[in-house]
């Protein structure tokens, strides 16, 4: 009797497991249609992102089948936007370089990143990925036929990962990052959670990662590094130039990555108070809709965007304006020092590596708890934080007038880097050692 009794509340447990997964799966399809109606409406509106979101989606199956990925071992990445992009784009590479037979589709979940990176070389098909129906999911991975996924950083989407994990598609996380807060940690969580379960292998950035996925029972983890350490490092040995700011290297130059509105108010009130001698700024904006760009003119009176700039070779801005996107990895080479946006924002502050690969100094904003390798650079005195105004002038003052603390801050940053490369040889050393690909 007993045995029966256990297995009668086995039973019971696996009943009440399918039925909340139903129930939750049923949840997560309605918030998807939501989504996806808030989109339209959006694009209704007259939102240019909205539009876009919705044009690249269309008639995606003929577009898919015409790029004849499916018979060629295909090794499918997928990237939420540019920042993942970046992030991913070392193992793109390596994987380019070693299995150079097998074609590598691109996707994107957003415009910011599908509009930039549209025209990667890198890769032999870039679209967008498909809402995250069973259909489409069912669909896509039917006329891709992938050899390989690799998924970069997040972006869980349920009937794909599910939908690969049922046809034993390998599918690999890389450079995944793992919070306490996250859906997975959750009591709520168990569908989010039995993703992470069906994954082949999930390469995570920290320890702490690690030990939260060990918690609840998720053990095919290794701790690989994050991979944005190895793109950094790589824009050192690509020597891009930007001839209209290479000419401007007499002067100091206080390059500002990625703003928000929060972050120009505060460099105008440094600027117009207490702005160096022969220092010119350089904003380069997150957002560049003209709206944004007017904002920043109003703030920046004597300013001039970088569209108007390139064609009066003469002119020496006092403020210049980035008015478009893909220039900021090359901009932080010319910089005597670095702000870098986001942290005045719930989001938190932007990418910090990429102007700490050129032994710059780093100015950020007091939300960055969320990004380990900020917690770490701050700590060791790499990045100085700056949470109000007298905070930002009394860093840039020590900057530009203590040559000690300056060279001290800026080798701290680029021996940061030196440090931690080395994620993307660890993911292509499982890649091989599994033999997940032919090079033949």
């Amino acid at each position: 009797m007993r045995l029966v009794r256990e297995y009668l509340c086995r039973q019971h447990e696996i009943q009440v497991k399918v039925r909340n997964c139903m129930i939750a799966t049923g949840i997560y399809n309605i918030g998807l249609r939501l989504y996806r109606m808030g989109v339209g409406l959006a694009a209704l509106m007259g939102k240019a992102k909205a539009r876009k979101w919705l044009d690249g989606r269309k008639d995606w199956q003929s577009k898919l089948k015409s790029a004849n990925l499916g018979n060629e071992g295909t090794i499918w990445v997928h990237a939420a936007s540019l920042g993942e992009f970046e992030q991913g784009r070392p193992v793109i590479e390596a994987l380019r370089t070693t299995y150079p037979a097998n074609k590598i589709l691109l996707t994107f979940f957003s415009p910011s990143g599908y509009e930039v990176r549209k025209n990667y070389q890198g890769a032999d098909y870039v679209c967008y990925l498909p809402l995250d129906t069973a259909g489409n999911a069912r669909e896509f991975i039917e006329i891709v036929n992938p050899a390989l996924v690799l998924f970069i950083k997040y972006e869980f989407w349920y009937h794909y990962l599910t939908t690969l994990h049922k046809k034993q598609i390998p599918t690999l996380l890389i450079s995944g990052i793992f919070r306490p807060g996250q859906i997975f940690f959750k009591g709520h969580g168990a569908m989010f959670r039995r993703l992470l379960e069906q994954l082949t292998r999930i390469f995570v950035q920290n320890r702490a990662s690690l030990a939260l996925l060990e918690e609840i029972g998720i053990r095919q983890v290794s701790i690989s590094g994050d991979t944005r350490f190895d793109r950094v490092a790589a824009l050192l040995k690509e020597g891009s130039e930007i001839p209209e700011i290479a000419r401007l290297q007499d002067r100091k130059l206080v390059v500002a990555g990625s703003t928000w509105p929060e972050d120009e108010q505060l460099l105008g009130k440094w600027w117009e108070e207490h702005r160096p001698a022969n220092t010119t700024l350089i904003l380069a904006p997150h957002e560049i809709h003209n709206e944004h760009l007017t904002a920043i003119e109003a703030i920046f009176p004597k300013s001039i965007r970088f569209s108007a700039y390139r064609q009066q070779a003469g002119i020496v801005p006092e403020v210049l304006i980035i008015d478009n996107i893909g220039m900021l990895t090359t901009l932080y080479k010319y910089a005597y020092l670095a702000y870098v946006g986001g942290g005045f924002g719930k989001d938190g502050i932007h990418n910090i590596l990429e102007p700490a690969v050129y032994s710059k100094p780093v100015i950020i904003g007091p939300v960055y708890d969320k990004y380990f390798e900020a917690v770490e650079l701050v700590a060791a005195g790499g990045a100085c934080v700056a949470g109000n105004s007298s905070a930002l002038t009394a860093v840039m003052e020590q900057l530009f007038n203590d040559p000690g603390f300056y060279g001290r801050t800026a080798g701290i940053a680029g021996q940061y880097i030196l440090e931690n490369v080395g994620a993307t040889a660890k993911v292509m050393a499982y890649i091989q050692e599994k033999r997940f690909l032919s090079k033949e």
